[in-house]
């Protein structure tokens, strides 16, 4: 099932929020990747784990994982199981605006500073989400009288009972894994130097690695090639540094592209609009 238009998995949101209920057997896997928007996934049924930042969360049924925008994530799908879930793209702005007295995106920001990211409701929680969900499907298909702002109120109660959860005692659950020391300590050193040339080989022996084995390290702990991982960074780096008025060409270069060309290509690929629409 698909509500709300096409289920878009990376770049900008044109809406105040997206409200999707997905189930198949395939769930397509992407590479390392990050949005411009907030986003809650909550799963209903499948095996599927996800990586976010530096911490892998297996999933059981029920558990909402919340991924704040820029959080570099990916999910790891058994496609043997039917992959059922509830998954909501937020744009901060919006909910900022139209309820200014609640601060209904609180749990992102609380999720990122403790770095744990995953919050498992209780029966009570469970049920009452299973009813929010069912009334915002039903409403996605009414087209009576204020219909959309219907759907909002649906929104605008599911962010409060998600908020309610994280503000609970013991309400976001601690990562099953962590990377690997050796890991964890070159994804520090990429973030703090994405200016500068990364190359496999540098990285490696700053870690007392060799170059194959620590290719199939990183690759076996963050989902990524270090290529990859390092391309993603450099674009939310440049992104940032865009929206805080730098000219694009030196959000470019301070990011670390070399080429133009390439940023530009990468960029739009990321965001789905020019360097330049963005600012």
């Amino acid at each position: 099932m698909e509500r709300s238009g096409s289920y878009q998995r990376e770049g900008y949101l044109q809406e105040n929020y997206k409200y999707f209920h997905l189930r198949d057997t395939e769930g397509q896997e992407l590479d390392f990747h990050f949005h411009e928007f907030d986003k809650i996934v909550i799963l209903l049924s499948g095996q599927v784990d996800y990586m976010v930042e530096s911490s892998t969360y297996p999933l059981r049924p029920w558990d909402i994982l919340l991924i704040k925008h820029h959080a570099i994530h990916k999910a790891l799908i058994d496609r043997s199981a039917p992959y059922e879930r509830i998954i909501l793209y937020l744009d901060g702005r919006y909910f900022g605006r139209s309820v200014p007295e609640a601060d209904l995106l609180a749990c992102f920001d609380r999720a990122d500073q403790q770095g744990q990211y995953l919050l498992t409701p209780a029966k009570e929680d469970r049920e009452q989400l299973s009813a929010l969900f069912t009334a915002m499907e039903q409403a996605l298909e009414d087209e009576q009288f204020g219909a959309q702002a219907l759907r909002d109120t649906f929104v605008i109660q599911l962010l409060i009972r998600v908020n309610r959860i994280a503000l609970r005692e013991g309400g976001f659950q601690r990562p099953e894994t962590t990377y690997n020391p050796k890991i964890a300590q070159t994804l520090s050193y990429i973030n703090e130097h994405l200016s500068e040339p990364l190359t496999v080989d540098d990285l490696a022996g700053r870690v007392y690695l060799s170059r194959y084995h620590f290719m199939r390290l990183f690759k076996a702990q963050t989902g990524a090639t270090v290529h990859s991982y390092v391309q993603q960074r450099r674009l939310l780096y440049a992104a940032q540094l865009i929206r805080r008025g730098v000219p694009v060409s030196k959000a470019a270069e301070e990011s670390g592209f070399t080429e133009y060309s390439t940023f530009y290509r990468d960029f739009r690929a990321a965001f789905g609009v020019s360097p330049k629409q963005l600012k």
